[in-house]
């Protein structure tokens, strides 16, 4: 007969190792769930995941654990499955993070304990992410209204391109040939309104310009994600070959620092206020905004330099400007104007507040002193 007290603190004794004390699959500090069949401690979301998979998971503190299940834990943990199921995770995919969405979970796990892409075996054929080129219908978004309509893209990484067709049809050529050098993506589902939505983002001259796409499958929007991501890091490969993979890797893709709406005036002040959506790319050191979420290109743009250089964030009050509903500002100091925006909420004004703080304690790279040119020309 199993002694199941003995079998939990057992079971607490292998999540004090180091590789056991975080979930084997985003990464989360002290799961609390396991997989017997795996042989894997995970937090409570990705066990979730794991119990759609039939990996016979269990609460290491609610259940109650048989022997054989405990030695089996101890036989394996969360080192051995990663040297079995990630032993060749390609060097640009996207390993989920806590606080990631669900989409990117979901696809990490099954690829890893289902589909068994990384486990190194030829038998397996090269998944489309690993090519070099991709193809297949998404949904887009239309540039001047809500509707999605199918679209045909294409991914090369031998001509670091991304195009899309307005039709299937390619004879009439184009809608737009994306260059892969200014490229980012990020899932936006909330934004997007579908589980699986993405937003391209690109330079197209002097603005920036957003898609918004999906897929259907989650699969295959995690897929063009990674094949985005892939074709990213050819081209940082090809720009920087000297570069280190621990300096490019942060570079291929990156989340928005901070998003949200805020009221806007103009430089005087007395203009009236005029709510915009506000994005904060902080590897490029840029404040857009826009006049809405979902619109493909923005309205201005303010680059966040250093504080030695005539730029700040700081509290301000504008009770009494023309035309603002809300009541927490943030002044936006830069060498030629200051910007005045207010927010909703205090929460809301502390973390603007914060986010640009962090972009000013930053020290300005080469690079930076480029867009920081372009911005003002």
């Amino acid at each position: 007969m199993s002694n199941f007290s003995r079998n939990q603190n057992e079971l607490q004794e292998l999540l004090k190792l180091a590789a056991n004390s975080r979930c084997a699959d985003c990464g989360a500090p002290d799961p609390e769930w396991a997989s017997y069949k795996l042989g894997v401690f995970v937090c409570l979301t990705c066990s979730g995941i794991h119990r759609g998979l039939s990996s016979r998971v269990k609460s290491i503190k609610l259940d109650l654990w048989e022997d054989e299940h405990v030695e089996f834990m101890k036989s394996k943990g969360n080192d051995s499955a990663r040297a079995l199921y990630e032993k060749a995770v390609p060097v640009y995919y996207y390993r989920p993070r806590e606080k990631d969405c669900a989409v990117l979970r979901e696809q990490w796990i099954l690829a890893k304990y289902e589909r068994k892409e990384f486990t190194g075996e030829t038998k397996y054929p090269p998944v489309s992410y690993t090519a070099g080129f991709y193809e297949g219908m998404l949904w887009k978004k239309g540039k001047d209204n809500a509707q999605f309509l199918k679209r045909k893209f294409v991914l090369s990484d031998r001509e670091f391109t991304l195009t899309y067709y307005n039709k299937e049809n390619e004879s009439k050529g184009p809608k737009a040939v994306i260059p892969i050098k200014d490229l980012n993506i990020t899932f936006q589902q909330e934004k997007i309104g579908h589980p699986h939505g993405l937003q391209i983002t690109f330079q197209d001259g002097n603005h920036t310009r957003n898609l918004f796409v999906y897929h259907e499958s989650g699969e295959e929007i995690v897929t063009w994600f990674n094949a985005i991501r892939g074709a990213r890091y050819a081209y940082l490969k090809a720009a920087y070959p000297t570069g280190r993979d621990e300096e490019l890797i942060p570079k291929i893709t990156r989340n928005y620092l901070k998003e949200g709406y805020m009221e806007k005036t103009g430089p005087s002040r007395k203009e009236p206020f005029k709510k915009r959506w506000f994005t904060l790319d902080s590897q490029n050191r840029k404040l857009l905004y826009f006049k809405g979420q979902l619109d493909a290109e923005e309205l201005g743009v303010i680059f966040i330099g250093t504080e030695s250089k005539g730029y700040s964030a700081e509290e301000c009050d504008q009770m009494h400007a023309r035309g603002n509903k809300w009541k927490c500002g943030v002044a936006v100091g830069t060498p030629r104007r200051q910007y005045v925006f207010m927010c909703e909420q205090e929460r809301e004004q502390k973390e603007w507040l914060d986010a640009l703080r962090q972009v000013l304690s930053r020290p300005m790279a080469p690079q930076d002193y480029t867009i920081e040119s372009n911005i003002s020309y």
